[in-house]
């Protein structure tokens, strides 16, 4: 199993930054050729960098709306392949990169991070089956760690969403968070992601800890709604994930501002230091 924990820069408290990809061709709302989309991707990277960022994650957030992985055209994992390629490219090597295509198209994420030579995914219903805006998203853990073993990938951490944002969750119910995350890490996932309700959205310091305290040996992260004010209330995870809170005015669809960056850089590296 590879280790998460070891392509992180510090023990706890990692800020990894969302690069929100514009909408790729072929998407309800693309208006970009790929050039222009290389570009655009290029100008955050180099932002995020300056900023001292622990870690990227790519995303084609701007896909909306989504579709789940057998309805997802070849174009998509290609498209996602040739940015993530750039951002490896013009990033240090020691830089985690991973990334994340929508909806739940997590083999297609795998396949992008062995062509890119990222670090990691995020994927979404490694364990149990959750009722998502896209429809119904199956677990996927057999099958996609054998797909992982199957392309030679065994060194891309899968990071998974745990009761995740955006989603239904009636049919598991019964099924504590806690037990969720037990499950994810009896299923051989390398890393695990708390959440809010939705993107923006803080997750809840309580849920944190207490999925942290059920699987002590495996990293946890917080993947929405981190912003300075509330950012020591999560600093005991492994990472922090943003990307709202860096765009203007909080809005996901906005400009990175390189104010809120560097707060949240700033006030992540003062949480380290507290004891």
């Amino acid at each position: 199993m590879p280790s998460l924990a070891r392509l992180l820069p510090a023990a706890r408290c990692n800020v990894l930054a969302m690069l929100h990809v514009p909408a790729l061709p072929g998407t309800p709302n693309s208006s970009m050729c790929m050039a222009e989309i290389l570009d655009r991707v290029a100008e955050e990277t180099e932002i995020y960098l300056a900023a001292g960022v622990d870690g990227l994650v790519l995303e084609n957030m701007h896909d909306t709306p989504y579709c789940l992985e057998q309805q997802l055209g070849p174009h998509i994992g290609a498209s996602m392949a040739v940015v993530a390629r750039q951002v490896r490219q013009s990033t240090p090597s020691s830089l985690p990169v991973g990334v994340q295509v929508l909806a739940a198209a997590n083999r297609t994420a795998l396949a992008v991070a062995k062509a890119a030579e990222l670090q990691f995914i995020r994927a979404e219903g490694f364990v149990f089956g959750h009722v998502a805006d896209e429809g119904w998203v199956e677990a996927c853990a057999g099958q996609l760690l054998r797909y992982r073993k199957e392309i030679g990938a065994e060194e891309i951490c899968i990071v998974c969403d745990i009761k995740k944002k955006h989603s239904a969750h009636a049919v598991t119910a019964d099924v504590s968070i806690e037990e969720t995350a037990k499950a994810a890490d009896f299923f051989r996932a390398d890393g695990l992601i708390v959440t809010g309700s939705a993107t923006g959205d803080p997750a809840s310091p309580q849920e944190l800890e207490s999925v942290m305290k059920s699987v002590p040996g495996l990293p946890v992260m917080v993947g929405s709604g981190v912003t300075p004010e509330n950012l020591q209330s999560f600093s005991s995870a492994s990472a922090l994930i943003i990307g709202s809170y860096f765009k203007t005015g909080g809005n996901w669809e906005g400009a990175l501002d390189k104010q809120r960056v560097a707060a949240v850089v700033e006030e992540a590296r003062r949480c380290r230091n507290l004891k």
